[in-house]
């Protein structure tokens, strides 16, 4: 699970190893993913960690091929980093923009061919899920998101691509793209009383996404239910892209 010690990572992490899957948590911050691993052995789990920084390329396949090697295989693939940086049009600076498509965009790929290359020489298999946005799919409103924006839509087609180029090894590739997640990388959001009414106005659900909200669509991705089902994208949004 790469950033699998972020706030939507860590919920699947938990709900992967409670039904019996060996997780390993990729990302950069050693700390937040030693003590997830603890947390889940704790809890009677199995579980370890790798480091690396997504705009590593090399550091990356080099952890992917490590863990496969130790693990003997890895069967599902849940990419759930992420970065943003907010910036308006006419202000949008390059290495930012830069920053933000080599964490949600280029790490997608690398990442996901470096555990294809894995699945595909062992020959069973295996299942691929990327966290989207709802912005994958619509632009945002008196905000700076071009660079966001366009690394989520660049990453809904990425999946359909892996799926239909991994579909005749028995690998299925879809994405799940949630709307606001109560996070700590949503307090920007949540915080202020103002935009959170605004926020809450626009969800016919009513309510902000909750990471348990997300980690069962990707579970159910990762299930046998979905073995026919590829190149697919679960928006996870309350109803908000039936209303725009």
């Amino acid at each position: 699970i790469t950033g699998g010690a972020g706030g939507i990572g860590e919920a699947i992490a938990r709900d992967l190893a409670a039904l019996g899957a060996t997780v390993i948590i990729a990302g950069r911050d050693a700390d937040k993913a030693q003590a997830l691993v603890d947390a889940i052995t704790t809890a009677g789990g199995k579980a370890a960690a790798i480091t690396y920084d997504a705009r590593d390329i090399p550091a990356m396949q080099a952890a992917v091929g490590g863990a496969a090697a130790t693990h003997g295989g890895i069967d599902f693939l849940v990419n759930s980093a992420g970065t943003q940086q907010i910036e308006p049009l006419v202000d949008v600076t390059e290495e930012a923009f830069d920053r933000v498509l080599d964490v949600n965009l280029k790490a997608s790929m690398f990442v996901a061919q470096a555990v294809a290359r894995v699945q595909i020489a062992a020959g069973r298999g295996g299942r691929h899920v990327h966290l989207l946005s709802v912005r994958a799919q619509l632009g945002m409103r008196d905000r700076g998101y071009s660079a966001y924006c366009s690394s989520k839509g660049g990453l809904a087609l990425l999946v359909k691509q892996h799926a239909v180029e991994l579909a005749r090894h028995g690998i299925n590739v879809n994405g799940v793209a949630p709307t606001v997640v109560r996070t700590p990388m949503a307090a920007n959001w949540l915080d202020d009383p103002e935009t959170y009414r605004k926020l809450i106005d626009r969800i016919p659900l009513g309510r902000i996404a909750e990471v348990s909200d997300v980690s069962g669509p990707v579970l159910f991705f990762l299930s046998g239910a979905t073995a026919f089902v590829t190149g697919q994208i679960l928006y996870v949004d309350g109803g908000i892209t039936a209303t725009q």
